[in-house]
């Protein structure tokens, strides 16, 4: 018990000094880290309960049930606290996606997560696929839940009341999953295929039951705390309920329903078996609430009770078989890693530029047939993103998915979002870059940003540059945070995602999460070009960043250079103007200069609305760029692209004045198949059909049919 508790895995014993600088309070904040998940208040009685967890080790062995279980698990931690999941989101890293390995990990990945979200009426709205070296032998696979509830139903994982009864229901418990926390807090080796046991096997159809049952039992007013079973099982719910709650735990292992013969008290209380849940239970209201799961048909069993003491105790045939204080294993000691910035970084930030080639009009084809900008339409295809009725703007739409409340009239958006090449060259910035673009996202689809979660994925912390790009990381990602004053309400740490062979690293990846609201749901707004003749402004300032670059990469084959620098005030500015064009019906498209910059993100816009555009690049704002391609392919941060009916300009540039920030008229969009991009007597002409074809068929070339 202690092993699992004392993993990486489930004590944060390396990352919690650091994640303790991140800003986690804010005006809209019910429930912070710590919980299954954040809860955030959004008004007229309602909440969103909201987390990102990974399971990426499982994901590398046994890609489906890897994926599937990952999926199982976010969404029990939603249903934790008495919400509603109503949407999924996946973020995922694999190595070139024409290598056999990535292929198929890839594959059984995406139908691990489409099966289970599917079966379970759950739909995946949002997401992103980066394709990196770094990720060949450890893919990363981070998969987010949104619930919905009500603020005076909220239940925590917590047993505060000494003689309430402990009730585990749901699946069987059986030897799968033994050790898997142990299994995630270390790097993958040759023999890591002999680690397969460890991967748990999900059950979607038992789930789905579940979710009804959990929400009707706690609808009864007897439950008084609720927990999955994840990562560590019995000994991992057990011990930190209670010592949240300050209470003890007496538990018999011969109650608990087994799925096979003979299993010994250490294999019951370290099975990390799916489809479980907690209960903590009046006395008063046993009966009622495993009534409820008896009409459901769901196995369950009484196991125990809450006590005064402050320990978990453990019996089976009669005998106590542990006896531990549930501080002792809930509360593990922090370990003090060292951090060295690494040697090879300078050398990496100090590449010569690489030379402009001479047909950038078709280095803008080839940029958006890039497996990182080309359209996920085949991986996302396989989701279904309507179940539930709520989808508002799916998947390639818009910046964001919006998801409309039903009982309520209005809507929420999320997004998850992080560039790993610019978190590698510089993790401070690369990761408020990762803040900051979430936020934009949100923002173009017409929603205010009020709540964050992140998912933190990096090599061994034993290693003191690996400790470093962490540290450097979070500081960068709480700076951008701050600067927003935007709360992150919970997370989730992966260390040792590493080839333990080649000693390679996966690039430092936090990707994040980031919860709008929408207040009305005429302000959504989506990425495509409306009408021709519609003008096109860019808001925001562009400057010579292109390190770590999509262009650097697939143009030139370089990872170098100082990606963009994160400055708050200048995100806080360009997204005030775009939140405020928007309720005032001045913007009718809007979509961030993320990947690609200027140009990917004009011909994006251009594609998905089937018009031209003409674009005098002289327009552009900017500072320092000496160079067209510069111009074109810059991944500065807080910019966006609008375009709004004519005669908006003056609207516009006002709220510029007012917020600090900088708006310019670029062109117009146009009733022609053609990108026409001009800078004086230079033009970058593109056929939208050909680009069409770049962006659209390029992943099916490279993956095949998944």
């Amino acid at each position: 018990m202690l092993e699992l508790m004392y993993s990486e895995h489930c004590s944060y014993k390396s990352s919690r000094p650091i994640l303790k600088i991140l800003p986690k309070e804010g005006p809209r904040v019910l429930v912070g880290p710590g919980y299954d998940a954040g809860i955030v208040d959004i008004g007229n009685g309602y909440v969103v309960a909201f987390k990102i967890e990974s399971h990426n080790h499982p994901s590398a062995i046994d890609p489906y049930n890897g994926a599937a279980t990952g999926i199982g698990g976010i969404v029990r931690d939603i249903l934790c606290t008495n919400c509603r999941p109503v949407a999924l989101l996946d973020s995922l890293r694999f190595g070139p996606p024409r290598k056999g390995r990535t292929k198929w990990l890839l594959k059984y990945v995406v139908k691990g997560i489409s099966d289970y979200g599917n079966r379970i009426g759950v739909p995946t709205v949002a997401g992103e696929v980066e394709f990196d070296e770094s990720f060949e032998t450890n893919c990363l696979v981070n998969v987010a839940c949104v619930g919905i509830g009500r603020k005076d139903s909220v239940v925590l994982a917590r047993m505060d009341r000494p003689g309430d009864y402990i009730v585990l229901m749901g699946s069987s418990t059986g030897r799968d999953g033994i050790h898997g926390v142990t299994f995630a807090s270390k790097a993958i080796t040759a023999e890591s295929e002999e680690e397969r046991p460890s991967v748990q096997i999900g059950d979607p159809f038992m789930k789905k039951v579940i979710i009804e049952a959990t929400l009707e039992a706690v609808a009864t007013g007897f439950v008084t705390g609720l927990k999955d079973l994840g990562g560590a099982g019995l000994t991992c719910a057990l011990s930190e309920m209670a010592f949240k709650g300050g209470t003890g735990a007496e538990v018999e292992l011969d109650r608990v329903h087994l799925r096979e013969e003979g299993m010994t008290p250490y294999e019951i209380m370290l099975s990390e078996s799916q489809e479980r849940m907690l209960f903590v239970v009046k006395p008063e209201g046993l009966e009622g609430v495993l009534e409820v799961f008896r009409r459901w048909g769901l196995p369950h069993s009484v196991i125990g009770r809450v006590t005064e003491g402050e320990e978990v105790v453990v019996r089976y045939g009669g005998e106590v078989v542990a006896r531990l204080p549930a501080r002792l294993l809930a509360d593990a000691p922090i370990v003090r890693r060292r951090a060295r910035r690494p040697r090879w970084l300078a050398k990496m930030l100090r590449i010569p530029k690489p030379k402009e080639p001479k047909d950038l009009g078709r280095a803008l084809a080839r940029m958006l047939s890039s497996p990182n900008i080309a359209s996920k339409e085949p991986i996302y295809s396989q989701y279904d993103h309507e179940v539930g009725i709520r989808t508002v703007v799916k998947p390639g739409d818009g910046d964001a998915a919006v998801l409309r409340l039903l009982e309520d009239p209005r809507a929420i958006a999320v997004k998850a979002d992080c560039n790993s090449r610019h978190c590698l060259l510089d993790p401070f910035n690369g990761h408020a870059g990762a803040a900051a673009e979430s936020a934009r996202n949100v923002v173009a689809v017409g929603a205010e940003p009020i709540a964050a979660v992140d998912c933190c994925n990096f090599g061994n912390p034993e290693r003191p540059e690996v400790f470093w790009q962490f540290s450097e990381g979070i500081k960068g990602l709480s700076f951008m945070l701050r600067g927003l004053g935007i709360p992150c309400v919970g997370g989730n740490v992966s260390f040792y995602n590493e080839d333990e062979r080649s000693g390679r690293a996966v690039n430092p990846t936090t990707v994040v999460v980031m919860l709008g609201l929408i207040e009305d749901l005429d302000w959504v707004t989506t990425m495509a070009f409306k009408e021709h003749g519609d003008e096109i402004f860019a808001i925001g300032r562009t400057y010579p960043e292109m390190g770590g670059s999509e262009y650097y990469h697939w143009i030139h084959g370089i990872c170098g250079g100082r990606p963009p620098r994160a400055r708050p005030e200048r995100e806080r500015a360009s997204m005030a103007v775009v939140k405020e064009a928007i309720r005032e019906g001045l913007i009718d498209a809007a979509h961030d200069c993320s990947k690609g910059g200027l140009a990917v993100a004009l011909a994006i816009m251009a594609l998905k609305g089937g018009l031209g555009a003409d674009v005098d690049l002289k327009r552009v704002p900017r500072s320092g760029v000496g160079r067209l391609d510069e111009l074109l392919f810059s991944e500065s941060y807080a910019r966006f692209i609008v375009s709004a009916r004519p005669g908006a300009a003056r609207g516009l540039k006002a709220l510029a004045r007012r917020h600090g920030a900088i708006v310019s008229k670029l062109g117009r969009v146009v009733d022609s198949p053609d990108l026409s991009l001009r800078f004086g007597e230079r033009v970058v002409r593109c056929g939208i059909g050909e680009l069409g074809r770049a962006w659209g068929e390029s992943m099916r070339r490279y993956l095949g049919e998944l």
